[in-house]
């Protein structure tokens, strides 16, 4: 297990670190080129991936210069070369999913940092780990889809995997640094803390009514819009669980989730002598970012430090499953492994995108998962043409779900 979490496996320092962003243009992008700023004699920018915003790229690319640029379209990529080289700008800009894997695993990147939202990141991951990178992960997808498969890839392949998620960076920074197993570390338990998302509060009677702009508003986290939805159903903290249980080789009894609204403990874990140790640090992801790119160093990351008497006081609740029935939903997912976790991804990316989009209501999204969880049978998913198999198949399951309401809601009027 040490090989695959990068305790072992730590390259030769390299004067400068070529560093890869898929998707740079996202809140994990922008702060890791926040951090990345602050440190142009260690890191160099290789390459930055952008799907829709191509106009916050082109500012990338030409105040770090990388060597590469990749974008979705052919389109876009002419457009943005042509715009680059008339700024005086170098950057090479390809297009597509090929691209993608190309700079991932070029020979001159030493990490990769997998920010691109959802299953379309799982490919560029794999092209990383198979070439034995240093792959930070901040994308949980990939593992939740297929983290068996990807940890074993990475102890064939030699490359270091390193948790982004403020989460599992913060367990992973409360594990001994020769840990191999949980039981042979002697850890009891991993609790995960939760903020609660922004209806921590809210009656469940009011979610058929909550808007894409209510569930998007985060109380302590600045998150795209699939993940800010994923918080307020608290679909994120599942998943989490799950990568957990990947990265940790953790059953999943041994992962509790635990509200904490200040969002100042990012984890814990809880030892069979009754030790408990925790990490904390301000809500900002530019403290995890900069622990990983320095791993084992600690780097400059630009946080302000921790003011606790201004805090004042830090609170704990239990989440409660029946409010928010997706985070049962992915504990049933993650103990019955298998293709259970990827089907659950796939349900629950198509169910927040069509209510992204004003297809289904907010009280819909776990209704569509638990349906197509109960409709597709487990497989043992023993391969990445499997995982992408099921992958398909639960997202067009979850897609004629949401269709059959549209019609069923259509006549009702």
């Amino acid at each position: 297990m040490k090989e695959a979490i990068g305790v072992a496996a730590e390259k030769k320092k390299e004067e400068r670190q070529g560093v890869v962003v898929l998707g740079a243009t996202g809140s994990i992008g922008v702060n890791t080129l926040n951090v990345l700023r602050l440190h142009p004699d260690r890191f160099a920018v290789i390459a930055l991936s952008a799907y829709r915003q191509v106009d916050r790229l082109r500012e990338q690319c030409l105040e770090f210069h990388p060597r590469y640029a990749v974008v979705a379209e052919e389109g876009k990529a002419a457009s943005l070369q042509a715009d680059l080289r008339s700024a005086g700008c170098r950057t090479e800009v390809l297009a597509g999913p090929a691209a993608l894997d190309a700079v991932a695993q070029d020979a001159d990147v030493h990490t990769v940092v997998c920010g691109i939202v959802g299953a379309a990141g799982l490919l560029s991951a794999w092209a990383a780990v198979k070439a034995g990178k240093r792959v930070l992960f901040a994308n949980k997808e990939p593992l939740v889809m297929s983290g068996h498969l990807l940890l074993d890839e990475a102890v064939r392949s030699g490359a270091v995997l390193l948790p982004l998620d403020s989460e599992h960076n913060a367990i992973f920074q409360c594990l001994p640094a020769s840990w191999s197993s949980l039981a042979g570390a002697g850890v009891r338990r991993i609790l995960l803390t939760c903020s609660g998302g922004p209806f921590r509060n809210t009656p469940a009677s009011e979610f058929a009514r909550v808007t894409p702009d209510q569930a998007c508003a985060h109380p302590r986290w600045v998150m795209g819009r699939k993940i800010s939805v994923d918080s307020a159903t608290l679909m994120n903290k599942g998943l989490e669980l799950i990568e957990a249980c990947r990265l940790f080789r953790a059953a999943p009894g041994q992962i509790d989730v635990v509200i904490h609204p200040q969002s100042v403990i990012h984890s814990l874990v809880e030892y069979v002598d009754g030790s408990v140790l925790a990490q904390l640090g301000n809500p900002d992801m530019r403290t995890p970012i900069a622990h990983a790119l320095g791993f084992p160093a600690r780097i400059e990351a630009g946080v302000a430090s921790l003011d606790l008497p201004a805090i004042g006081q830090l609170e704990f609740a239990p989440p409660d499953e029946v409010r928010f029935p997706c985070l049962r939903l992915a504990r049933e997912a993650a103990v019955a492994g298998g293709s259970a976790p990827t089907v659950l991804n796939a349900a629950n990316e198509v169910a927040v995108a069509a209510f992204l989009d004003g297809g289904i209501a907010f009280s819909a999204i776990p209704e569509i998962i638990e349906r197509v969880l109960s409709a597709i049978p487990v497989t043992s998913a023993d391969s990445l043409e499997a995982i992408q198999a099921e992958d398909a198949r639960a997202r067009h399951a979850a897609q004629g779900f949401i269709a059959r309401r549209g019609v069923q809601g259509a006549r009702a009027c």
